[in-house]
């Protein structure tokens, strides 16, 4: 029994030892492989397969941030832009700007229609779309006028937003940041949109009411723009925004349908404000301010009727009513200034070089005797 008893703990022991040893042996192999010793095949693939699909995780996420980034600025309306965004408007737009110059050729030809090419339209277009969603985010309501339904909404809809837009735009902008943020391209494309929008909507007949209702509106909100603009120290300095926005209402009149309207509500405004300095104080803080906005008026006048009169004439959809409006408009104008002329002098003598001019011009048109006779008596005076 006891000699049967070593044996069996001999066995154990040996056993052991060789359980321990092929433990230690095995170790040994995992740690340090030999160079000799075949390296197992399915281990390898599995790595470089590993190391494949990292590599492909990689280059699609950095792919999906690429595309979230070029998502970004499509939506900032930067991505295709025509300009650099610190260069301004080098086109004809603002040629002749603040100089007067009767040649100036506004009748919206086929040379300047072709500056306004499809690429141009677009970019205004998604800036206008983000402006108006972003308007929506803030909660504000638009004004919606009641139209009918037919091909001619969808035209009303992008003049409306467009004149939001570029009334916002010079709503925004300082003496100081004229020249930045693209105020001139934008400025531009918005003024070329409208008018060619107008044309569209004239070709397959405007619906008058909602059509005036938003050419009102756009003038009235630009020449509050443009008589309570801040000034620089510099009343004729070239960053004076007044000027710029008084470019804008020049350029937005080489269309007849817009331009008559402009000069008659700003020839009532003139009468309004003439009332006004006849009973105020010439040392009123507020004095100045009126007297230069009533000299950036008459000056906007004279412009009109110098640059367009004679293209409209010429208009067949000229409106020979609305012309003898606000011809009596501006001669209740005239009048009006008369009574302060012991003030200011200067204002009778920049309305009577505008009667100058539209006397010139009107005696070259062939529907003058068609005018009230008490107007011509006034003009011809």
């Amino acid at each position: 029994m006891e000699t049967q008893a070593q044996q069996t703990k001999g066995d154990a022991n040996q056993n052991l030892k060789l359980a321990i040893a092929m433990g230690i042996l095995k170790y040994k192999r995992l740690q340090k492989p030999n160079d000799g010793d075949p390296q197992p095949p399915c281990n390898n693939a599995s790595e470089s397969d590993a190391i494949v699909w990292k590599r492909k995780a990689k280059e699609r996420k950095a792919e999906i941030l690429r595309l979230k980034e070029d998502l970004r600025l499509a939506e900032d309306g930067i991505q295709y832009d025509a300009f650099p965004q610190s260069v301004s408007c080098k086109c004809y737009f603002f040629d002749n700007f603040g100089e007067l110059s009767p040649k100036l050729s506004n009748d919206g030809s086929e040379s300047n229609q072709r500056r306004f090419n499809d690429v141009l339209r677009r970019r205004f277009l998604r800036q206008v779309r983000l402006s108006e969603r972003k308007r929506r985010r803030l909660g504000g309501l638009t004004d919606r006028s009641c139209i009918s339904d037919y091909a001619s909404e969808n035209e009303l809809e992008q003049l409306r937003a467009s004149v939001d837009f570029l009334v916002e735009l010079c709503e925004t902008v300082s003496p100081l940041r004229v020249e930045e943020d693209n105020f001139k391209n934008w400025s531009h494309l918005g003024i070329d949109f409208i008018l060619d929008t107008l044309k569209a909507l004239s070709s397959m007949g405007m619906e008058e009411l909602a059509v005036e209702s938003i050419v009102s509106s756009l003038v009235t909100r630009l020449m509050r723009r443009m008589c309570n603009a801040p000034q620089d120290e510099s009343h004729h300095s070239p960053n004076n925004v007044q000027f710029y926005v008084q470019h804008l209402m020049r350029k937005l009149g080489s269309k007849a349908y817009v331009g008559q309207r402009m000069i008659l509500s700003v020839s009532q405004r003139i009468s309004m404000i003439a009332e006004s300095l006849l009973f105020m104080d010439p040392f009123d803080d507020a004095f100045p301010k009126m007297h230069n906005c009533m000299y950036i008026m008459i000056q906007l006048i004279e412009f009109l009727v110098s640059d367009n009169l004679l293209t409209w004439s010429k208009s067949e959809a000229f409106d020979l009513k609305l012309l003898e409006e606000w011809l009596t408009s501006l001669c209740h104008a005239r009048k009006a200034l008369e009574l302060s002329e012991s003030r200011n002098t200067l204002y009778i003598l920049y309305m009577d070089r505008i009667f100058g001019d539209l006397s010139r011009q009107l005696g070259q048109v062939s529907f003058l005797q068609k005018l009230k006779p008490d107007i011509l008596a006034k003009l011809f005076s």
